[in-house]
């Protein structure tokens, strides 16, 4: 698989979006992949989150972030089921998995019923060690903010604002993880 073509398919060099989305994915395929480096145990495909990790958020292009440079017409929580779709129809349905599962600490069927989300009525939360490790180490990274990794006090505090089941998700991959 050629991670960098199916990114350039999608996303122009030398855009603010191309360089925006290609410093944030390389900062969280860094973080998981230094995760399993302190965790030789949890015997993970390195391989895998390295190509999950690079592609886990190709579909924002498609909604509209002006901030992040993303002029397309969906909202952005939309961005991973999107992903899930480009990463289907280029042949790489598990990595889809990740695209779509990797959004807070997963969403499940009842959330985005209860909460009336504009997404699939399905279950969006990681079910294997690599999609966990790429939502957890996505969770250290913004796309305002890049290059610069936010500490885990800052980043379960924007967890909470979605619900602490999120927050206690995210403890229990601290724990795994850190």
């Amino acid at each position: 698989m050629d991670i960098q073509a199916i990114i350039e398919k999608y996303y122009t060099p030398g855009t603010k979006l191309y360089d925006i989305y290609l410093s944030h994915v390389t900062d969280v395929t860094r973080k998981a992949l230094s995760i399993i480096q302190k965790h030789p145990e949890l015997a993970v495909n390195t391989r895998f989150i390295e190509e999950a990790g690079m592609i886990h958020d190709i579909g924002i292009f498609k909604t509209n972030s002006p901030g992040i440079a993303c002029v397309g017409d969906m909202p952005y929580i939309c961005h991973g089921y999107l992903g899930r779709e480009l990463m289907d129809a280029e042949g790489y349905p598990k990595h889809g998995l990740v695209c779509e599962r990797h959004t807070g600490t997963g969403l499940s069927l009842e959330t985005i019923i209860e909460r009336n989300l504009p997404l699939p009525h399905r279950d969006m939360r990681p079910q294997s060690l690599e999609e966990k490790i790429i939502c957890f180490a996505d969770k250290f990274y913004s796309k305002s903010q890049l290059g610069k990794e936010k500490p885990v006090k800052k980043v379960r505090e924007s967890l909470s604002k979605h619900g602490w089941h999120e927050v206690e998700v995210f403890d229990e991959w601290c724990e795994l993880f850190l």
